[in-house]
């Protein structure tokens, strides 16, 4: 009788969860064939499946925690001890997989709510030109070894692909004022701890990973100068170049915020960010962070349309360069003697850097469409004609750029960011009303401006998190006049709350004099 009930009662259970059941079983014997066959790698990615089920289940379920989980992940991908698993997986998959995520979640939601109206703008329009561009790339063998589509779409994921998820996922999901401001609000924390952990770096040493990137691998070469004495700092970045560039940027969208806010305790909030993102700017070493900076603010002088704006701002810029290049004040410090070199026409490292350029341009006359987007040092060989070009070092990401897809890419990908700049200042000059929002979304085009004119003399404009954060940024200059009319009556409530706690506040004190 026993044996009957029991037998009935797995009869029970296996009609009901048979399908998991029988799921749960073909899994295992994939686990064991992969662990037998591949090692231990792919059977414990097997393993983790039915966890990965388990976080898309709770990412569709709590769908704003998948973007900031986004943001959170690729401000730390490239940190030397990035909190973020890596191994069989490559690093930028995570930040991908995030964003499909977050747009197969706006796909099931279309019928309801619908989204992709926003996506519509001429920002669009030039990122598709460019991936058209790298699409053709596919068929680009200038150095004769083939089509190698893997090699070719690594590359067109990274420096097309990315875009196009990025400007989906923040035309879609920065939605609401709240939004836009907390996103702002967890922007400035990041870059605050990027800051704190600049002075960890600095004043408590630094973590083993770091001290060996940095004594005995490549930033040996290029973070310690003057014999030891000087170091450039990367806190939670890939290199200090990456970090001082991000650092100018952030800190004029934090510092055009701080001044065109209306609410007090976020002036003091912004301001007082700005403050230690540009201090930890100056530790990085990065010469051109100052260009980038001085650069976003001259930007926005001229699309603020307001002389209380621009005059201050000017007079800010006058005395900030002034200090840099008229005087010695503070010349006693090398973070800010570095800064002051990148003023001397004759530093070596521009020198070599024209060097480069000139063989470059040697090289590419034969190569109108560039070595091609999957062509790199580790593919072409010794005897090829091109190799030598592969070997010579890009320094900035517009030349790695015209490299790979010569005269005739960079040309498309200027015209293309030049498209997307315009059609950004445009609304902010022309279609905004609100002058907090016209502040913000003006910071975030001369933080654009800041980045590019960084891609201008580094590597870093496709560096995480530099993609997601100042593309994205310019994505949500395209969303701000749909939101306008509710950030205008959002803006009206916190400022009668605050009117109001001073009321009361004012009340009590009169009431306590009694």
């Amino acid at each position: 009788m026993v044996n009957k009930i029991y037998s009935n009662s797995i009869s029970e259970y296996t009609h009901e969860n048979g399908g998991r059941v029988i799921l749960l079983f073909l899994l295992f014997l994939l686990a064991i064939y992969e662990f037998i066959h591949a090692g231990f790698n792919l059977f414990a990615i097997v393993c983790l499946i039915p966890a990965l089920v388990l976080v898309v289940y709770a990412l569709f379920r709590w769908r704003m925690t998948a973007f900031w989980a986004l943001i959170f992940v690729n401000y730390f991908l490239q940190m030397k001890d990035s909190p973020i698993p890596s191994g069989a997986i490559p690093m930028s998959l995570w930040d991908e997989m995030l964003e499909v995520i977050l747009l197969a979640i706006a796909i099931i939601d279309a019928r309801q709510t619908p989204h992709f109206e926003k996506c519509a703008n001429l920002m669009l329009f030039a990122i598709s030109i460019w991936c058209g561009l790298c699409a053709l790339q596919l068929f680009n063998d200038t150095c004769g070894l083939g089509i190698n589509v893997g090699s070719w779409f690594t590359s067109f994921r990274l420096m097309a692909l990315h875009l196009v998820w990025i400007l989906l996922v923040f035309c879609i999901y920065i939605s609401t004022p709240q939004i836009l401001m907390n996103y702002l609000r967890v922007w400035a924390l990041l870059a605050l701890f990027s800051a704190y952990w600049t002075w960890k770096q600095k004043n408590l040493g630094f973590t083993p990973t770091e001290y060996s990137w940095l004594y005995f691998g490549p930033g040996q070469v290029t973070h310690v100068l003057n014999a030891g004495t000087l170091i450039r700092y990367f806190s939670t970045f890939s290199d200090a170049a990456s970090y001082g560039c991000n650092a100018a940027a952030s800190s004029v969208v934090f510092l055009i915020v701080a001044i065109t806010s209306k609410i007090t305790w976020e002036r003091i909030f912004f301001l007082l960010i700005s403050i230690c993102v540009i201090w930890g700017m100056f530790q990085s070493g990065t010469r051109t962070a100052i260009f980038c900076m001085a650069g976003g603010f001259m930007v926005y002088i001229i699309l603020s349309k307001s002389f209380k704006i621009a005059i201050p701002f000017g007079i800010f810029f006058v005395l900030f360069m002034a200090f840099l290049v008229f005087t010695d004040i503070g010349n006693g410090n090398q973070q800010i003697r570095r800064m002051r070199s990148a003023f001397d026409k004759s530093d070596k490292s521009a020198n070599v850097r024209d060097i480069n350029k000139t063989a470059i341009r040697k090289y590419l006359r034969d190569a109108p469409w560039g070595l091609g987007i999957g062509s790199t040092q580790a593919n072409i060989p010794a005897n090829n004609k091109y190799r030598k070009l592969s070997d010579i070092p890009p320094d900035s990401e517009y030349v790695y750029i015209w490299v790979h897809t010569g005269y005739i890419g960079i040309t498309v990908f200027l015209v293309c960011m030049a498209i997307m700049l315009i059609g950004a200042c445009w609304i902010v000059m022309f279609k905004l009303k609100s002058p907090s929002l016209i502040g913000i979304g003006g910071g975030l085009c001369s933080a654009f401006v800041a980045i590019q004119l960084g891609g201008y003399a580094n590597q870093i404009l496709f560096q995480y998190p530099n993609g997601l954060t100042f593309f994205g940024g310019l994505a949500i200059v395209y969303i701000l006049p749909y939101i306008e009319p509710e950030w205008i009556e959002y803006e009206k409530q916190r400022l009668a709350k605050i009117e109001e706690k001073k009321r009361l506040k004012f009340e009590k004190k009169l009431a306590s004099r009694v």
